[in-house]
């Protein structure tokens, strides 16, 4: 049985801030910023708290079956509460989509290099 790849996305918004979680957050902004997005297993938090409250945590995980999206899910989004929780911050509106790579169609290159690898 193959290993399968999972990306987890968590989107949130940030609740309730006190004024000096709000600086603690601009202060460490370029750290999250949407540039520096990467699915990761431990997770990867980015956000523009000076545009709007909303936050979003990348996600890798693996398993061996289709089912263990499910569980991959759950371990992100507890991932995720855990880290915002542990700092004091306030969110609402958590929720999370999650994608099988394994199941994701070829883009146009994968398939050329797929067709060569064949002939």
């Amino acid at each position: 049985m193959s290993m399968r790849t999972f990306r987890v996305t968590v989107r949130g918004v940030f609740d309730g801030l006190t004024e000096n979680q709000r600086a603690a957050l601009l202060a460490d902004a370029d750290a999250h910023d949407v540039l520096r997005a990467a699915f990761t297993p431990e997770g990867t938090l980015t956000y523009d708290i000076a545009a709007r409250p909303a936050f979003v945590f990348r996600f890798s995980a693996t398993g061996e079956e289709e089912e263990d999206i499910l569980e991959a899910t759950e371990r992100a989004e507890a991932a995720a509460e855990a880290w915002l929780t542990e700092r004091g911050y306030g969110f609402k509106n958590l929720r999370s989509s999650a994608e099988d790579l394994s199941q994701a169609p070829l883009s146009k290159r994968q398939r050329r290099a797929a067709r060569s690898a064949e002939a």
